[in-house]
């Protein structure tokens, strides 16, 4: 059982809890980013049922791989004691097997595999002997077997896809997400850091909802000295955590950096076209297999502009370390707290910051459904941009609710340190925006203008009879 401590993942925590429940042989696919504490959850909720876990080594040959797990058997059930010599991974497997048959146990085992991809070296025929583990010997046995990897595209395509020996073998599937909002505020008040909104908010917008990031926030700090303590002082435990994320999860990484470095300079997103143009990668299909990859694991979204078709879909980078570490920290990691704090008011943070906040809604959409009360109610979600002309200025709509109710929100975001005031100018450009917008779409639907931002909108008259909706960012932070 997980313990007392444990934030959040209740139902991953139930997925993995009912494996053990269950009468048969289970084998579970745990799938999740870097950092984003998948070992934590599987070591917490099977505790003292584990009966076997090893991990790969990263950039390892096969014969270090097979040493590696050779050397948890001899640790795990002959205290150091026995001679493992195995020449192959069926002998690994083998080996395991008669281990565990030597074995008494009362209740469901658990043999825990982490870092998958890190085994499957070239040529070494690992999943073909897993393959053979599970059909020869698992399925037969009261067992789980938990396979965890942070290479989220090779444990889908390699694994839940795979068309031998693993083909629909597996049972269950956790996809593990970073933390919510709620989940973050809950994360930090367990370790006894307590902040406002405003603060919380910040810090998930440089750090997302990491674990791994956020325990290095300390109590007693604001957000912005946090911040500086973590990226930029001589110290830093993120000031290089860019160069070793994507190596560690995908092959030829470089290319995946090379696109989060391209869509890092265009916030609201590019097109294929555009990505290929900016990051200099060819354009054929292993950019297609990096756009999918970084897709599967998070780091980047894609969206169709609101009325466009298939072919004018967007990328856009939403990994916020990532948004944060080439806009800031990159070539600027020994600065210190003095230079980071004399920044963070400038006018290129706050612009900044205003974009990530964006990113920070689009990730909470079912939280911003709710304080609508239109949960029960589907909707598409996109932006709209429209490109202007020689009498008409060009603007962006953060984000279209398109309701199936026949209504449509169209939602303003703006991260501000107190409560927001529209004025008369501004007002008059939301009016001409929502007329834009109506005749552009040619939408028969009733169209309500939506205010989220981090303190509330300041009625006064420019907003009445203007704006519907006035929500505050702590609604964020439901669960």
């Amino acid at each position: 059982m997980a313990g007392k401590n444990f934030i959040g993942r209740t139902h991953e925590q139930a997925v993995l809890q009912a494996s053990l429940a269950s009468n048969e042989a289970e084998m579970v696919a745990v799938i999740g980013r870097r950092r984003v504490g998948k070992t934590f959850l599987i070591k917490n909720t099977f505790a003292d049922r584990i009966a076997f876990e090893v991990t790969g080594v990263q950039n390892a040959e096969k014969a270090e791989q097979l040493q590696n797990f050779a050397f948890r058997i001899n640790k795990f059930f002959y205290e150091g004691k026995a001679k493992l010599k195995p020449k192959n991974w069926l002998d690994v497997f083998q080996m395991l097997i008669l281990a565990l048959e030597k074995q008494k146990y009362s209740q469901k085992m658990v043999i825990f595999l982490d870092e998958l991809p890190w085994f499957d070296s070239h040529k070494s025929g690992f999943l073909r002997a897993l393959g053979f583990f599970w059909n020869s010997w698992c399925v037969d046995q009261n067992i789980v077997v938990v396979i965890c990897g942070s290479a989220a595209s090779w444990m889908i395509e390699q694994v839940v896809n795979d068309k031998g020996g693993l083909h629909n073998r597996i049972t269950r599937r956790v996809d593990l997400q970073p933390f919510t909002l709620y989940e973050t505020d809950q994360y930090l008040k367990s370790r006894n850091i307590r902040l406002d909104t405003y603060q919380t908010l910040q810090i998930y917008m440089i750090l997302g909802g990491i674990p791994h990031y956020l325990k290095e926030i300390l109590p007693g700090k604001s957000a912005i000295e946090n911040i500086g303590a973590i990226c930029f002082s001589p110290a830093s435990t993120l000031a290089n955590e860019f160069q070793n994320l994507y190596p560690a999860l995908f092959e030829n990484s470089a290319n995946h950096s090379a696109v989060i470095r391209a869509l890092s300079q265009k916030w609201k997103g590019m097109s294929r076209k555009e990505i290929v143009e900016t990051s200099g990668l060819p354009d054929g299909g292993n950019t297609s297999n990096v756009l999918q990859e970084l897709l599967y694991s998070g780091f980047i979204s894609q969206y169709y502009p609101y009325g466009k078709v298939k072919r004018e879909l967007l990328y856009r980078l939403t990994d916020e370390y990532s948004l944060f570490y080439l806009n800031f920290i990159e070539n600027n990691t020994w600065q210190g707290n003095e230079w980071w704090q004399a920044l963070s008011q400038t006018p290129k943070f706050k612009s900044w910051c205003g974009y990530a906040f964006e990113n920070v809604c689009l990730k909470h959409l079912p939280q911003i459904k709710k304080a609508l009360g239109i949960s029960g109610i589907y909707a598409e979600a996109s932006a709209f941009a429209y490109p202007g002309n020689k009498i008409e200025k060009s603007f962006q709509i953060d984000l279209v609710l398109d309701r199936k109710d026949q209504t449509i929100n169209l939602f303003e975001f703006k991260f501000y340190n107190a409560a927001f005031s529209l004025d008369k100018s501004a007002a008059a450009a939301l009016r001409e925006r929502m007329e834009t917008f109506r005749q552009v779409s040619k939408t028969p639907k009733h169209i309500f203008l939506s205010f989220l931002t981090t303190f509330g909108l300041k009625v006064n008259e420019n907003s009445l009879g203007l704006v519907d909706h006035n929500l505050e960012a702590k609604v964020l932070f439901e669960p």
